[in-house]
């Protein structure tokens, strides 16, 4: 499954460059791919614990993994949805849970991440949903502000950083 239309998007001026696609991570290798993004973005440039980078909820839930022409992984994300998404949003059966969205340092500025969300609320359209929520660091809320979220409830803390809530209707 791809983000975009075409199933590749471009990514101008990419350190070593070449085109991307945005697919959902099926295969053993993907899902590979995906928890190493996060471990890079999380745990080695945030700082989040590793033991609460990774989940119950990441054996069940949709991944999506972004990924340049060589192979390389650029960024990843993940929908969750029914009970895994509503302690998240509220227990709202037609909400999904957008989370663990991370782009490489070197893929970041590119429109992965954008490509990325597309891709999960994609997802979470053919599923039936009719919103995706999301926890933003509240560094983010610009990004998913364009994208088309909105923010609401109070800031809170997540893995000891700022976020926010917000939803977007699908």
């Amino acid at each position: 499954m791809s983000g975009v239309p075409d199933g590749t998007a471009g990514v101008p001026s990419a350190p070593r460059g070449g085109a991307y696609e945005v697919r959902v991570a099926e295969h053993a290798t993907d899902r590979e791919a995906c928890f190493a993004v996060r471990k890079d973005v999380f745990v080695g440039e945030q700082g989040v614990p590793e033991d609460i980078e990774y989940d119950a909820y990441d054996p069940g839930a949709l991944h999506v993994l972004a990924v340049r022409e060589d192979g390389v992984p650029l960024g990843t994300g993940r929908l969750l949805e029914g009970e895994a998404a509503a302690a998240k949003v509220g227990g709202d059966p037609a909400v999904g849970s957008l989370g663990r969205l991370a782009v490489t340092r070197e893929a970041r500025g590119f429109g992965v991440g954008a490509a990325l969300v597309r891709a999960i609320e994609a997802a979470a359209r053919a599923r039936g949903l009719a919103a995706v929520d999301l926890h933003a660091q509240t560094h983010a809320l610009g990004f998913y502000e364009r994208l088309g979220y909105v923010a609401y409830g109070p800031e809170f803390a997540d893995a000891g950083m700022p976020h926010r809530a917000m939803r977007k209707a699908l």
